[in-house]
C-alpha cells in the first residue's frame, strides 16, 4: 500500500509524450493553416530553395541546363502546393466562417486573380504566381526563423523581379494595340499600380546605392501617408515614372514611357481647366511645369529615334534655349523662374495650337498666365500694328514681340 501510494503521481497532460504526439497528429490531419498543407508546402519550399541555389552556384554550363530544368519542375510543384492550401484550407475556413481577417483578405485577392483567366491568360499566370509567392513569404516571416527568412528572400527577390518585369513589359505591349480610351486608361492604371507595388514591397528588400534613386524613393514615401487628392496622385505617378527610368528601362521601353508622360501631362491640363478651386488649379499648373521639365530632361534628352525630323529639330532648339537660360541663372539672374515658366508655357502652346480648338481652354489659361507674367498684354478695342489673336470671348490679345522672340 505504501509503495502504491508513492507510485501515484499527477502528470500534466500537456507535457506527456503521448499527448504531444496526439496533438501533432491532430494538427496534421486537420486541414488548417498549420496542418498538412503547410507541411507539404514546407517540403516543396525546401526542395525549390535547394534546386535554386544549386543552379545559381553551378559553374559548369553542361550541368547548369539540367539544374535549371530541375529548378523549374520544383518551382511548379511548389506553386501547386500553395495553390492547394488556398483551395483546401482557406476556402473551407471562409465558408465555415472561422477564417481570420488575413485569410478572408487572401481569398478575396485570390478570386480577383482568377477572374483574369478569361480575359488575359498571361497576366493571369503572372499575377497568380505573384500572389502565391507573397502568401508563402508572409508564412515564412511568421516563423521568425532568421536562417530560413534569409535564404528565402534571395529566391523571393529573384522570382519577383522576373514577374514584375514581365508584367510591366506585358502592359507596355498592350499599349501598342488598338484600344478604346477606357481600355487605355485601365492599362495605364495597372502599369502605375504595378510600379507602386514593386517600389513599396520589393524595392525595400534591395540594398540601394544610387543616390538619386534613394532620393526619389524618399520623395515617393511622402505620398504613402494620408489621403491624396488628384494632384497628389499625378505627382506620385510622375515620381514612379522617374524611378522606372532607372529600374525598368527594358520592361518599360522609351516609347511606352513617352506615352505615360504624355498621359500625365494631359491629365494635368484637364485638371487645370476643370477645377474651380484656385489653389488646386495652381498646384496642378506647378505639377504640369515639373512634368514638362522631367519629360524633356529624362526622356527627350536621351531619345535616339524620332518619327519626324522636325520634332527632333524643335526639341534641339528648345534644349538650346534651356541651356542659355541655365547659363544666365548661374550669372545671378533674378527672374529665372519667371523666364523658365514662359519658356515652358510657350513651348507647350506651340504643340497644342496645331489641334485648332481642341485645347482652347488650356490655351486660354496659358495666355492669361503669360499676361500675369508680363509676357503678353491685353489690347482692348484698339487697332495697332503687330501680331493679334482673336479668342472666343471677343477680346483681342496682342503678344509682345520681345516675349515671342524669347
Amino acid at each position: 500500500m505504501e509503495a502504491r501510494e508513492k507510485s501515484l503521481r499527477v502528470y500534466d497532460t500537456k507535457k506527456t509524450f503521448f499527448s504531444k504526439l496526439s496533438s501533432t497528429f491532430t494538427k496534421l490531419l486537420t486541414p488548417t493553416k498549420t496542418g498538412i498543407n503547410n507541411l507539404l508546402i514546407s517540403i516543396k519550399r525546401t526542395a525549390v530553395l535547394k534546386s535554386y541555389y544549386q543552379a545559381n552556384e553551378c559553374k559548369d554550363d553542361n550541368k547548369k541546363e539540367s539544374l535549371n530544368q530541375k529548378f523549374e519542375e520544383a518551382y511548379s510543384l511548389y506553386m501547386d502546393a500553395i495553390d492547394q492550401l488556398v483551395i483546401d484550407t482557406i476556402y473551407k475556413r471562409v465558408r465555415t466562417d472561422t477564417a481570420s481577417d488575413f485569410e478572408k483578405d487572401a481569398l478575396s485577392k485570390y478570386y480577383n486573380v482568377i477572374r483574369l483567366k478569361d480575359t488575359d491568360e498571361l497576366e493571369y499566370k503572372l499575377r497568380k504566381q505573384k500572389y502565391l509567392l507573397e502568401l508563402d513569404y508572409n508564412n515564412v516571416l511568421e516563423t521568425k526563423k532568421q536562417k530560413l527568412t534569409h535564404s528565402y528572400e534571395d529566391f523571393y527577390m529573384y522570382e519577383m523581379e522576373h514577374i514584375f518585369k514581365r508584367l510591366l513589359k506585358h502592359y507596355s505591349m498592350k499599349l501598342t494595340e488598338k484600344l478604346t480610351e477606357a481600355q487605355k486608361d485601365e492599362v495605364y492604371d495597372k502599369l502605375f499600380d504595378t510600379l507602386e507595388d514593386y517600389i513599396t514591397n520589393i524595392l525595400p528588400l534591395r540594398k540601394l546605392t544610387d543616390v538619386e534613386l534613394i532620393k526619389q524613393c524618399s520623395l515617393f514615401e511622402t505620398y504613402e501617408v494620408g489621403k491624396l487628392d488628384q494632384v497628389d496622385i499625378l505627382d506620385k505617378r510622375m515620381i514612379l515614372l522617374g524611378i522606372s527610368r532607372k529600374l525598368f528601362v527594358h520592361s518599360i521601353p522609351l516609347v511606352t514611357a513617352e506615352k505615360c508622360y504624355v498621359k500625365l501631362m494631359k491629365d494635368a491640363r484637364n485638371l487645370i481647366v476643370d477645377t474651380k478651386i484656385p489653389r488646386k488649379r495652381e498646384n496642378a499648373y506647378q505639377l504640369l511645369l515639373r512634368l514638362f521639365e522631367q519629360y524633356n530632361n529624362k526622356l527627350l534628352a536621351v531619345k535616339i529615334y524620332w518619327d519626324k525630323p522636325e520634332e527632333k529639330n524643335q526639341y534641339l532648339a528648345f534644349a538650346d534655349k534651356c541651356k542659355a537660360l541655365d547659363a544666365s541663372r548661374e550669372k545671378g539672374l533674378k527672374d529665372y523662374d519667371i523666364k523658365k515658366q514662359i519658356l515652358y508655357v510657350r513651348e507647350d502652346m506651340k504643340k497644342l495650337e496645331k489641334y485648332n480648338d481642341k485645347y482652347f481652354r488650356i490655351l486660354q489659361f496659358y495666355r492669361n498666365r503669360l499676361v500675369n507674367l508680363g509676357d503678353m498684354r491685353v489690347a482692348k478695342n484698339t487697332c495697332r500694328t503687330g501680331k493679334y489673336e482673336l479668342v472666343q470671348d471677343r477680346r483681342i490679345r496682342k503678344e509682345i514681340q520681345d516675349g515671342a522672340a524669347s
